[in-house]
Order: C-alpha cells, then structure tokens, then sequence
C-alpha cells in the first residue's frame, strides 16, 4: 500500500510531543522486556503492520526471544510468560479493545495484583501511547518493512 501522507512532515510538533511521552514511558522503571511485549501485543490486535515490524525488531535486539514473539498472539496458551506480563497482556488486551468490556474489574484487579498504582498508571499510559501510534501507522500509511532500529535501540 502506497504511504498516503507524512505525518512525521505535516506536524512534526505533534510527533515531537509523542516521542517525549515515549522517553517518559522508556524511563518510567517498568521493565524494558514488559514494554516490548506490550506495544507488540497492541499492535497486533490492531492490525497495525508497520507497528509489529517496528517494535518485533525493537524487541529482539533488546533480547527478547523469537519463541516468545511467535507465541505472544497466543500467550494464554503458553508457558513463556511470567504472571507480571500476563497480567501486563491481559491489561493490554482489555484497553485496547476497550468497546469490548471497558476493562472489565476481573483484569484490572489482576494487573493491580502484579503493578503498584503508580506502575499500573505507566502501564496504562504505555498501552495507550502504543494504541496512539497505530492509530496514525494505519491511517498514514506508514510504509510496512522501512523500519531500522536506532542506534539507542541497539544499546
């Protein structure tokens, strides 16, 4: 599919201000392996491409596993994830389906049993920021496959 416009170019302002509650959630203290997992996860249930290639990468050259990216559409199913992501992916999965049950009390309480308020609120930021990110990855465009992880990815 052909890009259908920059939004990079047309409000760079808009990008920046993303981009700073990014580094916001990078340095949030949540575990860096969680995050990934998280924004694949979101990714994935929206269908965003571009997103899935980009944070795939991003993932495995911060050491996750190609197993448990394989895995990670089916993680109920597997025993590759600590209680901490499947609580983090079962918080993921109900915000981002969020017409699908509001986040229901039962997934809340699960993530609340794993996160701290404090935690669970960076989670939360988190998931919505990635959901943010696919949002305008869909609607642009943005052309699947472009993706080379930057240097600090690689650190």
């Amino acid at each position: 599919m052909a890009e259908r416009f920059n939004y990079a170019k047309a409000f760079p302002e808009g990008v920046h201000a993303l981009n700073g509650l990014g580094e916001a959630v990078k340095n949030s203290g949540l575990e860096s392996s969680l995050l990934e997992l998280v924004k694949v996860r979101a990714s994935q249930l929206n269908g965003c491409a571009f997103c899935i290639d980009m944070q795939t990468k991003d993932a495995r050259i911060d050491g996750e596993t190609e197993q448990r990216l394989y895995a990670l559409s089916a993680w109920r199913e597997t025993p590759f994830f600590s209680q901490r992501e499947r609580a983090a992916l079962a918080w993921t999965e109900a915000l981002t389906n969020i017409q699908q049950g509001h986040a229901a009390d039962e997934v809340y309480e699960e993530a609340r049993s794993e996160f701290n308020e404090s935690e669970l609120a960076r989670l939360t930021i988190a998931i919505t920021l990635i959901n943010a990110w696919n949002r305008i990855a869909i609607a642009s465009r943005t052309e699947v496959g472009s993706y080379h992880p930057r240097p600090h990815a690689m650190a």
